[in-house]
């Protein structure tokens, strides 16, 4: 069996249909969505694009998602409350283009997952950790802080995202795999996913970003040139993010909420 994880997909559309076209011509039984479905510039476009998947797809829920579910249900997290405005204006427009039949979906994603993928073994998948959707780990986390994340998922495999920059590591006879984000990544432009079955192979490409941040352009998303100019033609690097979020990883024993990611 071969899985395709697709995180971080954050409304951005071009992005989704690129990587959706790639898989076409592989064969791949199934697509893990792992979270962070919203929010961004085309919404009602990505999910419907989601939901017309020919193949078994399993959704999970991320951070964006639940702060938009929590808008549209006229509720407020407590991340919400304390955000700065810039950060607040894309869950409030993204919960505006919505349909209700769309909170009872997005309540129906579970927070984790898991599949058997021979010969990979029982591989189990989650937004951020199996515990929170908000902590924040990179590739020079120290092992020791990776162990007690993930540890609870007792399993070979993790699967993870939630920071936007893949990563590979290998823990005291664990393996955690962060999948990258096919719409907001952190790094070099692109898109970025994970294919599972028979190997783990992290997997990127490139689409075409100048029509892409043309279409983002021409919508009604509040920030669609902020988008179109950070997530798509120049994305942060690397080095900025892991400096970033370097200093949200807490000194001790939970993680911090950094931007919308």
């Amino acid at each position: 069996m071969r899985v395709a994880a697709l995180y971080d997909i954050h409304g951005n559309l071009p992005a989704l249909e690129a990587v959706l076209d790639e898989l076409g011509r592989e064969r791949v039984d199934r697509i893990v969505i792992g979270g962070d479905v919203f929010s961004g510039p085309m919404p009602l476009e990505t999910i419907d694009r989601l939901r017309g998947i020919d193949r078994p797809v399993h959704f999970l829920l991320g951070n964006g998602d639940r702060e938009v579910l929590l808008r549209m249900r006229r509720e407020e997290s407590p991340w919400y409350r304390n955000a700065p405005e810039p950060w607040r204006i894309p869950v409030r427009w993204t919960a505006e283009q919505l349909r209700p039949e769309h909170a009872g979906l997005i309540a129906g994603w579970p927070a984790t997952c898991s599949l058997s993928i021979p010969p990979l073994g029982r591989v189990v998948f989650c937004h951020a950790t199996l515990e929170s959707d908000t902590e924040v780990y990179t590739r020079l986390t120290p092992n020791e802080r990776l162990m007690k994340l993930f540890a609870p998922a007792d399993a070979a495999l993790v699967v993870c995202g939630h920071t936007h920059m893949q990563f590979d590591r290998r823990v005291e006879g664990m393996r955690i795999v962060n999948a990258g984000s096919v719409g907001m990544p952190f790094g070099n432009p692109g898109a970025y996913w994970l294919m599972l079955g028979p190997d783990v192979e992290l997997r990127s490409m490139t689409y075409d970003l100048t029509a892409a941040a043309a279409r983002i352009r021409g919508t009604t998303y509040p920030q669609a040139e902020e988008f179109a100019r950070g997530s798509i033609l120049h994305p942060p690097t690397e080095q900025e993010m892991l400096a970033a979020f370097a200093r949200a990883e807490p000194a001790g024993e939970s993680g911090g909420e950094t931007g919308n990611g």
